[in-house]
């Protein structure tokens, strides 16, 4: 007969994976020990073991989870009906309100998905991949100029959006929902300087 899952799974699986998110971003990937996470769990490694096979699989579902419910709130985003430039703050924000309390989470992200496998890495880059096509199609509508001839602009100008996003926590850790917004207003701001600057 099969073990039977614990009421509490969920919640000590949860634990495990913020508290590897604050090692791993703390200490790096590499320079991260199953015994410190142990520690910085406040549970045995035993217990870790439990959910985890090692460090490989931890790391995995960390992004995992992380990207997947990233990815589920822009493409569950409601943008029809609105304007393209009321679309892009809208979109910007929603970025930026998602990336609230998941700091830890975002810069292993970052920095460390290096560490996978290539095959869990591809799963992973295709959740980035929906998030950035979302958002080049929102540019696309403001400049379709940009589209029809300068494909590569469009693209650079898109990453450009995702990295002023991607580094906010690095100036702006624990700011909450009040200053995520005026900035989503300053990134969209820049945008669409930039696009009419050139068209």
């Amino acid at each position: 007969m099969a073990r039977p899952i614990a009421k509490d799974y969920e919640f000590k699986r949860d634990h495990i994976l913020n508290s590897a998110a604050m090692l791993f971003a703390r200490e790096g990937f590499a320079g991260a020990s199953m015994a410190e996470l142990a520690h910085e769990c406040q549970i045995s490694k035993a217990n870790i073991y439990h959910y985890y096979s090692g460090k490989d699989a931890l790391l995995f579902d960390l992004l995992n989870a992380y990207l997947r419910a990233l990815h589920q709130k822009l493409t569950s985003l409601k943008l029809d009906g609105f304007p393209p430039k009321q679309k892009l703050f809208l979109l910007v924000r929603e970025i930026l309100l998602a990336y609230q309390g998941m700091d830890h989470q975002h810069q292993v992200q970052l920095n460390e998905m290096q560490h996978l496998p290539s095959a869990q890495q591809d799963i992973l880059r295709s959740y980035q991949s929906d998030m950035i096509s979302i958002l080049r199609n929102v540019i696309a509508e403001i400049a379709p100029a940009i589209e029809a001839k300068e494909k590569a602009k469009l693209h650079a100008v898109t990453m450009s959006v995702f990295g002023m996003l991607n580094w906010f926590y690095m100036w702006n850790r624990q700011e909450g929902t009040e200053a995520r917004e005026n900035y989503a207003k300053v990134v969209t701001e820049l945008t669409l300087k930039g696009i009419a600057s050139d068209h």
